[in-house]
């Protein structure tokens, strides 16, 4: 299940809440739409190119080389850049055995716990993929196809959308503290 609306408690994802979080929330939910139409525009793209790969293995019998990379890539920013957007909505799957029998102030610790957890883990991943994407620029790695594209960038499409997400959650911590409730 979703974090959804908490039983007794309003809509979380109502736009008064949405758009709290101080100066840090307004810019991160102006780049989050952004990055949602961006990332439409993407995976309607990644269609095409995979559409267009197969009518042309199909109908002339010629192999694509580049397609399927492309469309991956496509993929992979689309799915990490939009991470930040659906946490803000809180939108990412969670367990929610004990939501319904958990007072409200016991829930906004465990939401709590679990944004601190997830802000540790997601901090990690993006550090890590950050050096991972340095490492590919600076060596010059290139995937191991005929097309070769440098490796760095879907290394950066996922650095990037880590890192949104670290904020976000961050964010997101720091309003659980200012009493408001979401960015």
């Amino acid at each position: 299940m979703m974090h959804g609306p908490v039983p007794g408690q309003p809509d979380p994802t109502s736009t008064a809440q949405r758009e709290t979080g101080g100066p840090l929330g307004h810019a991160l939910a102006l780049v989050n739409r952004a990055i949602l139409v961006l990332a439409a525009v993407a995976l309607v793209v990644a269609c095409c190119i995979l559409s267009y790969s197969v009518a042309v293995r199909s109908l002339f019998h010629s192999a694509t080389y580049w397609q399927d990379e492309a469309a991956v890539f496509l993929l992979v920013g689309a799915t990490f850049l939009t991470a930040a957007f659906v946490q803000s909505q809180r939108g990412h799957i969670g367990i929610e055995a004990f939501t319904g029998l958990l007072p409200p102030a016991v829930n906004r610790v465990r939401l709590l716990l679990v944004d601190v957890a997830s802000l540790a883990f997601c901090g990690f991943f993006a550090w890590k993929s950050w050096t991972l994407t340095h490492e590919a620029y600076v060596d010059g790695q290139v995937s191991n196809s005929i097309w070769s594209p440098p490796l760095a960038i879907p290394y950066a499409l996922m650095a990037a959308g880590m890192t949104l997400l670290c904020l976000q959650i961050a964010v997101q911590i720091v309003n659980s503290f200012n009493g408001t409730k979401r960015a």
